[in-house]
Parts: C-alpha cells; sequence; structure tokens
C-alpha cells in the first residue's frame, strides 16, 4: 500500500532505516543541496537486493533527509525522499516496478467479456475503476492553517541548489491547473523561482500540458488560476511527472496507484481544488499580460539552462497542515531524485508503449541519457527496415518524440546492459547505410539543439541484417559453444579445481 501524505511516508522511512534525521541548523541557499548531492551518490541505505522480476538493478541514493531546523524558517525540509529504486517502490506501494506495469497493462487494454458470466465478473472491477477518480470534500488538513494578507513564500524553507542559479526555486511542486474548456485537471511538475513574497515566476516547457493551459487563458484574454502542491499521498509526485496521454488526468492516475480516489477540498482564494492530505498549498493567478526574467538554472542535464522569460505568478494564499514539513528535491547531473522517478515510468509505462508501437519488446533509458538523449529499444525482428519503423514510431509517441538518439537491437540483446547494446551498435551497425537523421522537436533544455526545442535527431539500426536491407555479402554467424561439451563443462566443474560458486551460468551463445 501506498502512503495518505508525506509525513507518513517519512516515518516508514524512518522505521526501515532509509532516513537520516539532521538537526544541526542549515541554510537552505547550497548547503542542503551540497548535502543532498553528496548523500545520493552513496550506497543505498537499507536497500535489500531487488525482486529477481524487477529489471532495475541499484545500489546508489543513500537514504532520505529530514532536516530539522533550517535557517530563517520553522519548517522541516524533506529532501532524496524518493531518491533510491526502494523508496520508489515504497512510495508506490508495489514489490516490483513490473507488478505495477502489469496492473496499468490491465487497465489499458482489458480484455472484453462475451458472455453474461463474464460481464458479471467485471462488475467489481468497474466498480473499482469508478472509485479512482478524485472526490471533492469539505475539509482537509491543508488548510488548517491559512495565511491570505500575511502570505509570504520567503517563509518556506526553499533551496538554491547551485551556485549560479538565479536564486531559491520550488523544485517538488505540484502544480495544479484545468483546461477552460474540458475541466479536465493537469498536475504537472515544474519549477517556480521566487521573487518577491506573493510572486515567482511559473516556468513551464511549451510541451507541457500546464503551458497548453495557459495558452488557452492567454487567448481568453483571461488570468489562469494555478496551485502548488507540495505533498500529499505518496504516489503524488510520480503522478505529476508521469508522461500520461492529455485525457488522462494525473490526478485519477494516482487515484489508480493508490486504489482510491484523491480526496480533494476547495482553494480559499482560487477556484481549484487541490489535495486535502497535502503539507502546503500555494494557491495564486497567473497572468497571461505579465514575464519576467527566470534562471538560469542547474538542470538535471548537468548544465544550466539559460535564462528566459516567463509567466509571472501572483500568490492569494499559502495554506497547510500544522507542523509541515516542506519537500523539495536537487536537480543536477544524474543520478538524483528525478533519476528514479523517471526509471520507474520506463518500468511502468512500458505495457503503454508496446500498445502504441507493439514491436518493442523492451526499452532502456540509459542514466548518462539524462532521459532524452539515449533510447535503447529491443525487437523482435521479422521484416526489413522494422528498425526504422520502430524509430519514426517512437519519434511520434508522446515524450519519446524528445530523444535525440535511438539504438534498436533484436531480441537475443539486453537493453539494460549498455555495454551489449554498444557491442551489438558496433557489431551490427554500418554508419551509411543503418543511421537515419530527422528534424524535429528536442527537448527545450537541449543546449546542443542549434534552435531553441528544434534540431535533429538520430537512429541506428543495430539489429543484424537480413535480405532487403542493403546485404551484398554473407552475414556471419553467431559463435556458440557446443551444447554437448557446455553439458560436460558443468559437470565437471569441480573436478576441474573450480569452486562451485566460482562458476557463471552456462550458456551457448557469447554476448548474442
Amino acid at each position: 500500500m501506498s502512503f495518505p501524505d508525506l509525513q507518513s511516508f517519512i516515518k516508514a522511512l524512518d522505521e526501515r532505516g532509509q532516513l537520516r534525521r539532521i538537526g544541526v541548523e542549515v541554510d537552505p541557499v547550497l548547503e542542503i543541496s551540497a548535502i543532498a548531492d553528496r548523500v545520493s551518490r552513496l550506497p543505498a541505505a537499507g536497500s535489500a537486493e531487488p525482486p529477481p522480476t524487477d529489471p532495475i538493478h541499484g545500489t546508489r541514493g543513500g537514504c532520505g533527509l529530514l532536516f530539522e531546523k533550517v535557517r530563517d524558517s520553522a519548517i522541516p525540509v524533506g529532501i532524496n525522499l524518493f531518491g533510491s529504486y526502494e523508496r520508489m517502490r515504497l512510495a508506490l506501494g508495489c514489490e516490483s516496478f513490473e507488478s505495477l506495469a502489469d496492473r496499468v497493462q490491465q487497465l489499458l487494454k482489458p480484455e472484453m467479456p462475451t458472455t453474461l458470466l463474464e460481464k458479471m465478473k467485471k462488475l467489481p472491477e468497474l466498480a473499482k475503476l469508478a472509485g479512482y477518480a478524485p472526490k471533492v470534500v469539505r475539509t482537509g488538513i491543508c488548510q488548517q492553517v491559512v495565511h491570505t494578507d500575511d502570505a509570504n513564500v520567503f517563509d518556506l524553507p526553499v533551496i538554491q541548489c547551485w551556485p549560479e542559479d538565479a536564486g531559491r526555486f520550488i523544485t517538488l511542486g505540484g502544480m495544479l491547473t484545468q483546461d477552460p474548456d474540458s475541466g479536465e485537471r493537469n498536475l504537472g511538475m515544474y519549477r517556480a523561482q521566487l521573487f518577491e513574497p506573493k510572486m515567482t515566476a511559473m516556468h513551464w516547457h511549451i510541451h507541457h500540458d500546464g503551458a497548453g493551459h495557459h495558452r488557452k487563458y492567454a487567448a481568453r484574454g483571461e488570468r489562469m488560476p494555478l496551485a502548488i502542491v507540495l505533498g500529499g499521498e505518496s504516489v503524488l509526485p510520480y503522478a505529476a511527472t508521469c508522461p500520461l496521454p492529455p485525457d488522462v488526468s494525473e490526478l485519477l492516475f494516482a487515484g489508480f496507484l493508490k486504489g482510491k480516489g484523491i480526496e480533494l477540498v476547495a482553494c480559499k482564494t482560487i477556484p481549484l481544488e487541490v489535495p486535502t492530505n497535502a503539507e502546503i498549498v500555494i494557491e495564486g493567478w497567473v497572468d497571461p499580460k505579465e514575464t519576467v526574467l527566470e534562471g538560469p538554472f542547474g538542470d538535471h542535464t548537468g548544465f544550466y539552462s539559460l535564462a528566459d522569460r516567463f509567466p509571472k505568478y501572483h500568490i492569494t494564499a499559502i495554506t497547510h497542515r500544522r507542523d509541515p514539513v516542506y519537500p523539495t528535491t536537487i536537480v543536477g547531473k544524474p543520478p538524483q531524485e528525478d533519476y528514479y522517478l523517471g526509471k520507474a515510468t520506463e518500468r511502468i509505462f512500458l505495457p503503454m508503449l508496446r500498445m502504441l508501437v507493439p514491436d518493442i519488446l523492451d526499452y532502456h533509458l540509459p542514466m548518462f541519457g539524462a532521459f532524452h538523449n539515449f533510447v535503447f529499444v529491443k525487437i523482435r525482428k521479422e521484416y526489413p527496415l522494422q528498425a526504422r519503423k520502430v524509430m519514426y514510431a517512437l519519434w511520434s509517441a508522446g515524450q519519446m518524440m524528445l530523444s535525440k538518439f535511438i539504438i534498436v537491437v533484436d531480441e537475443q540483446v539486453d537493453v539494460h546492459d549498455e555495454q551489449d547494446v554498444l557491442f551489438h551498435l558496433g557489431a551490427h551497425c554500418d554508419p551509411r547505410r543503418d543511421c537515419v537523421v530527422v528534424d524535429g522537436p528536442t527537448d527545450i533544455l537541449d543546449h546542443a539543439s542549434p534552435y531553441l526545442a528544434a534540431g535533429s535527431k538520430m537512429g541506428f539500426d543495430a539489429t543484424p541484417k537480413i535480405p532487403g536491407e542493403g546485404v551484398i555479402r554473407e552475414w556471419p554467424p553467431v559463435m556458440k559453444m557446443s551444447e554437448e561439451v557446455l553439458r560436460l563443462v558443468d559437470h565437471r566443474w569441480k573436478e576441474y579445481g573450480f569452486d562451485g560458486a566460482q562458476r557463471e551460468p552456462q550458456t551457448s551463445a557469447r554476448a548474442d
């Protein structure tokens, strides 16, 4: 089971030896992030060996951190709380990401009942699905304390991550907006730079749903209500980062992850509803006519994103529970917390990606690719140029359109073994024949692109070539050891003088 609020999640981490409480006073400007950055690269605390069914194996991530005394604020800071595979599984209430992926697959593609008996069997499942929707209630702990005229965002222990950052940024807030046409809610994970006690910048990329909502309000000449949600159910930060289809609400998906609808309460000063169990909620309006120069900001690419103009966000209220905890994260070169959030998405959304591109058996977003730079894809090759078809399909699939380099391998390659992928890239790819370059949208943070959010992308067909793919010479066979000899060696292993523990699993093929 996931956790109903941030503080119960923190308590669970503490009980499992995955939390470090720091009682000395720390500075929210640079000091907290410097500590978190160092801790995130330590061995993961209290982490058991990942289950055999989980394709993700990692040992880094350190422990979650709770800073109990933060300079110039009465509110403690929680950071690196989601910064390991084990902590992510705990937050999502699952034993493995694969088990959650199975649930997603059942939700996305249920088998249609064909008989009355089968329909009756489906009724409980359909009733459960209906219970995933958000539910509006009268009160919530997020409004135990309300500040309107005296609201001051600088009372919150908002951190500055890196020396050249333009200031202090909210980095783990769920930005809640609503489509003015459909009324559909969106919860996105964007950043907000602090400028004045009641004004921040609202940074979002042009591809994000929140930016789309803002454009609709701007076209109407209206200001847009927006709430920044900090904390809440342990599934909320993850749901806010998910690349969901435009017609699927993050709050609905959070209810699916939780197994029960997220309860919402009406805001005090704007026409929106927010999760009742949030630690802190910032209410306000985005005016389409007002912008401010936001940034620079040290980003997950390992470089500073440059300053640019973004909308002003005018704060009308700050509400919070009694004795709240302020959740935040440091954004930087992987691995940081966003890496583990992203890897959970990689695993959980494999069924959805396979619905869009059925050729895909598995895929991997390597750490060094910072999510958008590299994608390794495994297919079962059945016809000429299938790898190129898969590349083009991925470049047309939601956030995958931003992938700069796609490497496609066949089913015998382990896409999570980066050395195995690169071996087959070198072995099977002729640069002129097997590489394709296309133009299209790129990640707005890609400073190598010649234009903002637009540039080129490259695909590599690293599969063995078959007739119809420009193969003139005979393709060589893979080296394989005799199965009979392998069985003999396995049987006589100790007889050769080796300890049984020194024996690696036998296989008839080499890297292939």
